[in-house]
């Protein structure tokens, strides 16, 4: 993995709401706040990422408010947000429009869910103060050593963390493909985890 980059981003709903974008390379991570869909372009182009990690669904419903992997994270003890559910379906187009316009450049996309991530490794998932300490312990440098991160960021973070562990090996991929799928790390603690020696 020495040298390759992954991009985390949670996405707002709307281009006037900050979007959290965090760029991980060798367990450094720099983070930042961002709005407008040519933004979040540029930067991807920029650093030409190995994968980039999206926290939003990147599919809508064939029919109904869920797809199949939304009833499996809920199955499985995760909470998510129906893409359907009309507040979800403005954030879930936008994705759906980015997720193409990143894929056209070459470039591999997956969905993550960060409250999900973090659940599965026995973090809390609300508790920013306390996320953003256990992801410094797990060895994760950069922004979150020199001042607060906002939620969006830690998100992003998170994101871009599920998409290093996918990297090694250490997800499950759940979902099909006509609805998508959801990249979640497979059951850890994160009390055991130090990134330097994945």
């Amino acid at each position: 993995m020495k040298g390759k980059v992954i991009i985390g981003i949670d996405l707002a709903g709307k281009e006037k709401n900050p979007t959290g974008f965090a760029v991980w390379e060798n367990a450094r991570v720099k983070t930042c706040l961002i709005y407008t869909d040519n933004e979040i372009l540029e930067r991807v182009s920029c650093v030409n990422p190995t994968i980039v990690a999206i926290d939003a669904p990147l599919k809508l419903p064939k029919r109904g408010i869920l797809r199949k992997v939304d009833e499996m994270l809920i199955k499985k003890g995760y909470r998510v947000f129906p893409p359907g559910l009309p507040a979800m379906k403005t954030l879930t187009l936008r994705a759906v429009r980015l997720n193409k316009l990143i894929t056209e450049k070459g470039l591999k996309t997956i969905e993550t869910h960060p409250a999900s991530t973090r659940k599965a490794l026995n973090m809390p998932t609300k508790d920013w103060e306390t996320i953003q300490a256990i992801l410094k312990s797990m060895g994760v440098r950069g922004t979150l050593e020199e001042r607060r991160l906002t939620p969006h960021e830690l998100d992003a973070v998170t994101a871009a963390l599920t998409g290093y562990f996918h990297t090694q090996g250490l997800t499950e991929a759940l979902g099909d493909e006509e609805e998508g799928y959801v990249i979640v790390p497979k059951k850890l603690d994160w009390r055991g985890i130090k990134l330097e020696c994945l």
